[in-house]
C-alpha cells in the first residue's frame, strides 16, 4: 500500500478504480464490478494514464504503478496488484468476502506473483475490446472520470 495524494474531498468519497483500457481483462473487471453494483455506490472508474489519474496521484508514485488495476481510496491510501483486488473483493461485500478471506491466507508474495505472471500475458489470452467506448446510459457514463 503506498500514499496517493491528499485524501479525497466528501463528494470524491468512493475509491477509483484505475483500468488499463487496452487490456481486455481489465475491460471484464470493471464490467463485473458495474455488474455487481449497480446502484453505482461502491466505485468510480477512469483510466490509467487519463487525467484523473494524472491529477490524484502523485507523479512519483505513477511511474511506479502497474498498468493494470490501481485502486484508489478516499483516505489517499493506494492499492496495486493483489492488494487491489482483496481491496474490490471487499468494497463489493456479500458473497465476494469469502473470496478474500481465502485470498488473504495465500502468502502475499506468492499471489502476487500469479498475479504478475497473469498480467505478463493478459494482452495474449484477453483480445483488446473492440467497444473500448460503448455507447452507455447518462447514468453510467456517470461513473467514470476522465
Amino acid at each position: 500500500m503506498s500514499q496517493g495524494l491528499s485524501p479525497a474531498p466528501e463528494s470524491e468519497a468512493l475509491p477509483i478504480v484505475f483500468y488499463d483500457g487496452a487490456c481486455g481483462l481489465c475491460h471484464k473487471t470493471v464490467r463485473y464490478l458495474i455488474r455487481e453494483d449497480p446502484e453505482g455506490e461502491r466505485f468510480r472508474f477512469a483510466p490509467i494514464g487519463g487525467e484523473t489519474f494524472a491529477r490524484r496521484l502523485d507523479p512519483a508514485l505513477r511511474g511506479g504503478l502497474p498498468d493494470s488495476v490501481v485502486v484508489l481510496e478516499p483516505d489517499g491510501s493506494v492499492h496495486t496488484r493483489t492488494d487491489a483486488t482483496l481491496r474490490l473483493l471487499n468494497h463489493l461485500g456479500g458473497r465476494h468476502l469469502r473470496t478474500a478471506r481465502i485470498l488473504r491466507r495465500v502468502p502475499r508474495p506468492l499471489r502476487d506473483l500469479a498475479y504478475a505472471t497473469l498480467a505478463a500475458v493478459r494482452h495474449r489470452i484477453w483480445a483488446r475490446p473492440d467497444d473500448v467506448c460503448p455507447v452507455a446510459s447518462p447514468e453510467l457514463r456517470a461513473r467514470f472520470d476522465p
